[in-house]
């Protein structure tokens, strides 16, 4: 009896921690003070940690609010986000990433910072990053990164057993697929890169500028060009790394995952910068042996962007009880004082940029600044010529990467596109997009 007694009190003590964890308000916590709550979804262990220093840190360093902090595993975010919205406990904070943030603002989600944030808060702050978070003249979430959704990061001793050049990385998807049929053995990959709907939904914005010097949707969001036949060569070249097993039929990690080339078991692969702070953590034995480079672009003009620079804001929801709270949060960790900041860039190897130019000169004077020997070509080939994300609905990007699923899975490609862009138009209409575009 004893034992089922301890296991009621405990059940009933987590269903009292489930049903408080979320969402916000004025109900005050211990101590008398008012509660908000953060959700992050899941990073590396170093960026979590990284998140625990700061809240603990917040909460110290002031006695108005306690700050509640909750790491959400990235595959059951949407559906622990719908369940919380839909209940009334959505967190008061959260990680959004920056494509997501006009389309948050224009449906409600999210509710506009620069009210509650302080003017002289946000100078200094690059300008292509902070129009990311804007929608009609309104800031809705602050820049707190910027990373490169596309690097090609490959084995230099790889290449030399398949008699390549390790100083000479393809310049062209042709010389990509040329050295992937060269690479690929039977226990090595020639290169694995994203390989379903979702990962090439977002990891090919920067190709598709490439292939067709826009994506597939008119600027002002009123019409879908999802046809244009230079969007072929994208599909086509999907479609020959896999029909012709140069990419592994059975994916050998989801896309944002580095730990293939660190293990050797691919050639080459295609990731964001971030895959440069994992391998610096878990490979230092292989730092030597690899190399990056920008991904190819389709005509070998290295000028020409391949990758979008995404990244993570923090945003405060639009019903949360302590909007100002909350914000003020916001303002304290990516506005204020750059030392936490500044750690957050070195415990993750410097493969990810800030967008504030105070962080920026803090780390250019510290000695980790040299850590990450990709770090200046990955700034140089990649950043300098990159595209910020679409700003467009999220189903937008899902349908053109169905419209590369099929052409991966051997599908004709010209139907594969004029689907698209019949889903695009239908969406387009079912969400009244036309016009809002810049």
């Amino acid at each position: 009896m004893r034992t089922s007694l301890i296991r009621l009190i405990a059940a009933l003590t987590a269903a009292t921690v489930l049903a408080t964890g979320c969402g916000s308000g004025n109900e005050p916590s211990a101590g008398g003070r008012a509660e908000i709550t953060l959700w992050q979804q899941k990073f590396t262990d170093q960026e979590d940690a990284w998140y625990r220093k700061a809240v603990a840190a917040f909460n110290k360093a002031q006695n108005k609010v306690r700050l509640k902090h909750v790491i959400v595993p990235a595959d059951s975010w949407d559906q622990k986000m719908k369940a919380a919205q839909a209940a009334g406990k959505a967190p008061d904070v959260y990680t959004v990433n920056y494509s997501k943030v006009p389309g948050f603002a224009r449906t409600g989600v999210i509710q506009p910072l620069d009210p509650l944030i302080p003017a002289g808060k946000w100078t200094g702050l690059q300008e292509p990053v902070l129009a990311s978070v804007q929608h009609k003249g309104r800031k809705y979430g602050y820049p707190m990164l910027v990373e490169p959704s596309a690097v090609l990061f490959y084995r230099k001793d790889l290449f030399t057993q398949a008699g390549l050049d390790p100083a000479r990385p393809p310049a062209s998807w042709q010389e990509l697929i040329d050295y992937g049929r060269k690479l690929t053995t039977k226990d090595v990959a020639g290169v694995v890169t994203a390989a379903n709907q979702i990962d090439m939904a977002w990891s090919t914005w920067g190709l598709q500028w490439n292939a067709a010097g826009h994506l597939p949707i008119t600027d002002d969001w009123s019409a879908p060009r999802a046809t244009d036949p230079k969007y072929r060569q994208l599909l086509q070249a999907y479609q020959t790394l896999y029909q012709e097993g140069i990419m592994p039929k059975q994916p050998l990690a989801p896309y944002a995952d580095a730990n293939p080339l660190g293990q050797g078991r691919t050639a080459m692969m295609v990731c964001g910068s971030w895959a440069a702070g994992v391998l610096l953590q878990d490979y230092p034995q292989q730092v030597g042996n690899i190399g990056v480079a920008a991904l190819p672009s389709f005509d070998g003009d290295r000028t020409k962007p391949t990758a979008t620079l995404g990244g993570w804001t923090l945003v405060v929801d639009a019903k949360s009880g302590n909007a100002q709270a909350s914000a003020d949060f916001v303002s304290w960790l990516l506005a204020g004082d750059t030392t936490l900041l500044v750690e957050f860039f070195k415990n993750t190897m410097l493969s990810k940029y800030s967008p504030r130019q105070a962080v920026t000169e803090a780390l250019a004077k510290d000695p980790a600044a040299t850590e990450n020997p990709w770090a200046k070509t990955i700034e140089e080939q990649v950043v300098r010529y990159a595209k910020a994300e679409p700003a467009y609905d999220w189903a937008i990007s899902l349908a053109f990467g169905k419209a590369i699923e099929k052409a991966l899975q051997g599908k004709d490609i010209d139907q594969a596109l004029q689907a698209a862009d019949a889903e695009i138009k239908d969406l387009i209409a079912k969400n009244n997009l036309a016009g809002q575009g810049s």
